[in-house]
């Protein structure tokens, strides 16, 4: 990603209804030039499509913990997913990350219109991370009552074959 990035970014989310701010997108560039992540761009017949990140340290209390990057908020445009886009850049992503550390991390949302991003992460090799479901990145208590919302996720890693 660079800066003249951004706004191309920022139209296309537009354009299909992805709600990132302009602000959010700008700090993910800075973020990359500071080396907090990596942003890879996905891009069909010279359209952008879709990105995601690789955190060098994550949000994850767990991953912090242990060393472990974090795959973060992927996104390929609905028009032009199952085309193989969101494979090749976890490709990308796991390739850059297994450079320097032995595992990666990634969570996942849980309603079902993160259905096809549990099942690529699952086809890929991840496994989940063992500490159950997280909201806000803080364990579940059984029999508490948590939103269904975009911080309900379960953690999956993926160690480097």
């Amino acid at each position: 990603m660079t800066e003249a990035d951004v706004e191309l970014v920022y139209r296309v989310f537009t354009e299909h209804h992805i709600g990132k701010p302009r602000d959010y997108i700008l700090r993910c560039w800075e973020q990359n030039e500071t080396g907090e992540q990596i942003t890879l761009l996905g891009f069909y017949q010279r359209q952008f499509v879709g990105s995601l990140h690789l955190l060098t340290t994550s949000h994850y209390p767990h991953f912090v913990e242990n060393g472990i990057p974090e795959i973060n908020d992927f996104n390929v445009i609905p028009p032009f997913r199952k085309l193989g886009i969101g494979n090749a850049l976890m490709e990308a992503v796991e390739a850059i990350a297994f450079e320097k550390y032995s595992i990666v991390g990634i969570g996942v949302g849980l309603y079902q219109s993160y259905g096809s991003a549990q099942r690529l992460y699952s086809k890929r090799g991840y496994v989940p991370d063992g500490r159950g479901l997280m909201y806000q990145q803080q364990p579940v208590i059984p029999g508490s009552m948590v939103c269904a919302d975009d911080d309900l996720n379960l953690y999956f890693t993926k160690v480097k074959s």
